[in-house]
C-alpha cells in the first residue's frame, strides 16, 4: 500500500558503503489506513474456502521462485549474505509457502462430549483478524515469509514490519504474494528509517484492529514488543535470541561432529539465532575434536559475496565487528586459547574457534550473532548437561554420541525449544514447531503448531431440544 509520506529509507551495503536500496518509508499518518485496508482484506480472505486459500498460497510459492535472482542480489547487496545462503533462504521461503497452503484444510477443530442431554458441542479453530508479523534481516526470506504464510493460511490478513537493514529483500517478498492474487491489503509491507522503529511499531501493535503479534529478533527488542502487546492483551508469539550449545561425548563420531559444528557456527557468519555458539565437550575427546576442527575451521575461508564463494561472506555492519572484536578480546585477557581466526578489521570477518571458555568471560554467555564459536571443555556428561542449561537462552541444542537412547535421554535434559541428536544446531523444517523457552521466546511457528499460533479456539454448542433451567 503506497502511504501519504514522501521519506524514504536508504540501505547502505556493509560491503562498499554505497545506497544498494531506496524505499518509501512510513510515517504514524500511514498507520490507520494501512490496517483499514487489511481489516477490509481480512472480511474477503476469511470468507473464501479453504482451497481457494490454498491455491493461492501455491500461486504466492511460484511467484516467490521465479523471483529468486532477484531476492538473492538483494540479499547478497543489503545484507552481504553469500549467495549461497542466500539461495537457501529463497528455496526453504517456497517451501514454507506450500507446507502454509497443505494447511488450509487442517484448520479444523472437534467435537466435545456434553452432559447436557441433546446439546451439540464443539471445538472450533478460526482466524483472528490482522496480525502484525515483524521479520529480521539476518535470513530475511525465510523469516519474512514465515512471519505471513501461516497465519494466511489460516485465514488472517497480515502486515509485515520489514528490517531496515533489507527492506528491497522484504518488499520482493510482499510483491510476490500480491502478484498470486490475495485480496488487496491481505498482505502489505511496513518500512521505515531506524529512527521512527519505536513509533511505527508502537504504532501498530496499539491499533484496535492489529489483534496479534509474531516477532522474530532480539531477546532486548522481543521483551519491548511483548510489553507493549500486553498493554492491550494481545498474544505474541516471539522467536528471540540464543546461546545454542552442542555438546559432544565421549563416544562421539568426532568426524560428523565437526561436520556439524563448522556448519552450525559459522553459516551466514554466525548470524542465526540457531547458530552453535557453545561447543561443549567432555574431556576425554577435547584435545582430538579441537585438532580436527582446527583443520576445518583454517579451511573456511572468507570473501566478498558479490565475487567468487567464499563460504563466509561480510557480517552485517561494523558494529558487529567491534562487538564480536571486544568478546574475543575478552576471552583471550581472561586466558582461553585462540585456535583459529581472531579479531577483524572489516565485516569479512574470518572464522574464529577459541578454547578453554570459561563461565568467567563474556563469551561464554552473551550471544555473539558472528562467525566465533566458544569451546567448553566439561568432565563428563552430567557436566556438560549442567553447562549447556547454564544459560538464560533456550532455542536450539545438538548432542553428538553412537548411543542413539543416550542421545534421546540428553536431549531431554537440555532446556531448548529444539534438540538434535548428531545433527547440527541450525535445522528448520516449515513443518515442524519451531520456537525457543527462556529468553529465547514462547510460542511456536511451523506445522500445525503455527495454526494454534495463529487461530481463535472457541467453544460453539447447539441445543437440539427444549432445555430445562433451574430458575
Amino acid at each position: 500500500m503506497k502511504g501519504a509520506s514522501v521519506m524514504e529509507l536508504e540501505r547502505i551495503s556493509p560491503l562498499t558503503g554505497e545506497v544498494v536500496s531506496r524505499v518509501q518509508a512510513m510515517q504514524l499518518a500511514d498507520i490507520p489506513p494501512l490496517v483499514a485496508s487489511a481489516e477490509r482484506a481480512f472480511a474477503t480472505w476469511s470468507r473464501l474456502g479453504p482451497n481457494a486459500r490454498r491455491m493461492t498460497l501455491m500461486a504466492a510459492a511460484d511467484r516467490l521462485q521465479a523471483r529468486q535472482d532477484e531476492l538473492v542480489d538483494a540479499m547478497v547487496l543489503e545484507t552481504g549474505a553469500t549467495k549461497g545462503w542466500a539461495t537457501l533462504n529463497v528455496n526453504l521461503g517456497v517451501n514454507t509457502l506450500r507446507e502454509a497452503a497443505s494447511l488450509t484444510t487442517q484448520v479444523g477443530g472437534e467435537v466435545i462430549p456434553s452432559d447436557k442431554p441433546g446439546v451439540l458441542s464443539m471445538a472450533l479453530r478460526e482466524p483472528v483478524g490482522v496480525i502484525l508479523g515483524i521479520a529480521p534481516w539476518n535470513a530475511p526470506v525465510i523469516l519474512g515469509v514465515r512471519a505471513v504464510a501461516v497465519a494466511l493460511a489460516c485465514g488472517n490478513s497480515v502486515i509485515l514490519k520489514a528490517s531496515e537493514i533489507c527492506p528491497r529483500t522484504h518488499g520482493l517478498i510482499i510483491e510476490a504474494l500480491q502478484e498470486a492474487g490475495f485480496p488487496e491489503g491481505a498482505v502489505s509491507v511496513v518500512n521505515n528509517v531506524p529512527e521512527d522503529a519505536g513509533d511505527i511499531v508502537g504504532a501498530l501493535i496499539d491499533h484496535p484492529g492489529v489483534k496479534r503479534i509474531n516477532f522474530t529478533g532480539s531477546t532486548a527488542v522481543g521483551r519491548i514488543v511483548a510489553r507493549r502487546a500486553a498493554e492491550h492483551l494481545k498474544p505474541c508469539l516471539l522467536e528471540l535470541g540464543g546461546k545454542a550449545p552442542l555438546l559432544v561425548l565421549e563416544d562421539a563420531d568426532l568426524d560428523e561432529a565437526v561436520k556439524a559444528v563448522s556448519f552450525g557456527a559459522y553459516l551466514n557468519q554466525g548470524q542465526i539465532c540457531m547458530s552453535t555458539e557453545r561447543l561443549i565437550v567432555v574431556d576425554a575427546v577435547a584435545d582430538a575434536l579441537a585438532e580436527k576442527l582446527k583443520t576445518k575451521v583454517e579451511s573456511m575461508a572468507v570473501g566478498d559475496p558479490r565475487h567468487g564463494a567464499a563460504p563466509l561472506g561480510a557480517v552485517v555492519d561494523m558494529k558487529t565487528v567491534e562487538r564480536v572484536n571486544g568478546l574475543i578480546e575478552d576471552a583471550l585477557e581472561l586466558g582461553a586459547e585462540l585456535r583459529a581466526g581472531g579479531p577483524a578489521d572489516s565485516v569479512l570477518m574470518p572464522a574464529t574457534l577459541i578454547d578453554g571458555v570459561t563461565s568467567r568471560m563474556k563469551l561464554y554467555r552473551e550471544e555473539s550473532f558472528g562467525p566465533v564459536l566458544s569451546m567448553i571443555r566439561a568432565k563428563d556428561e552430567a557436566d556438560a548437561i549442567a553447562i549447556a542449561n547454564d544459560s538464560e537462552y533456550g532455542l536450539s541444542a545438538a548432542v553428538f554420541t553412537r548411543d542413539t537412547a543416550r542421545g534421546l535421554n540428553v536431549a531431554r535434559q537440555i532446556r531448548s525449544g529444539i534438540c538434535h541428536v548428531n545433527g547440527a544446531t541450525v535445522s528448520d523444517e516449515p513443518q515442524a514447531p519451531f520456537g525457543g523457552v527462556g529468553s529465547s521466546g514462547y510460542g511456536r511457528f511451523g506445522g500445525r503448531a503455527g495454526i494454534d499460533s495463529f487461530t481463535e479456539l472457541r467453544w460453539v454448542t447447539v441445543a437440539t431440544e427444549p432445555a430445562n433451567y433451574p430458575i
